[in-house]
């Protein structure tokens, strides 16, 4: 099975119509994960040619509202997005120069983590962000150089 046929059955699935515009962002945010908005809009020009950024816009609210990514916006960060979905996994996030990438479950299955008071609330995800910095800014000499947060 193609990588396009594999995004349109994901569409069609998700009851949602198979369009050049749809099959582009899907492809942009498979190709490019964590990605933001502008990002993904470049990857769907190069692709398609012109394209509004509110019809990028809208194919990602609609994939998003889909199940079919994830949107993500990690405090002092843009909203980013990604493909990998329903598994419940986190995400650690550089301090330095914003890099992410995502960290399986903290432990056991989903939502992985147990409140230690729900409040009465039926919890089915856990969202957990760790923060520190990427292999190559812990390099640098300058622990607060270009920090995000």
């Amino acid at each position: 099975m193609s990588i396009a046929s594999d995004y349109e059955d994901r569409l069609r699935g998700a009851a949602l119509r198979v369009t050049r515009p749809r099959l582009a962002v899907l492809h942009a945010v498979h190709d490019h994960p964590h990605a933001d908005t502008d990002s993904i809009i470049r990857a769907v020009r190069a692709d398609l040619g012109e394209v509004s950024h509110q019809a990028v816009y809208d194919v990602l609210r609609a994939l998003t509202h889909a199940g079919l990514v994830r949107r993500i916006q990690p405090t002092g960060s843009v909203a980013r997005y990604e493909a990998r979905v329903g598994d419940n996994h986190h995400h650690v996030v550089c301090r330095s120069c914003g890099a992410i990438a995502d960290v399986d479950c903290a432990v056991g299955a989903a939502p992985c983590l147990t409140a230690s008071d729900d409040s009465g609330f039926v919890i089915d995800e856990a969202e957990v962000v760790y923060w520190g910095r990427c292999p190559a800014c812990s390099t640098t000499t300058d622990p607060g150089r270009n920090s995000r947060v």
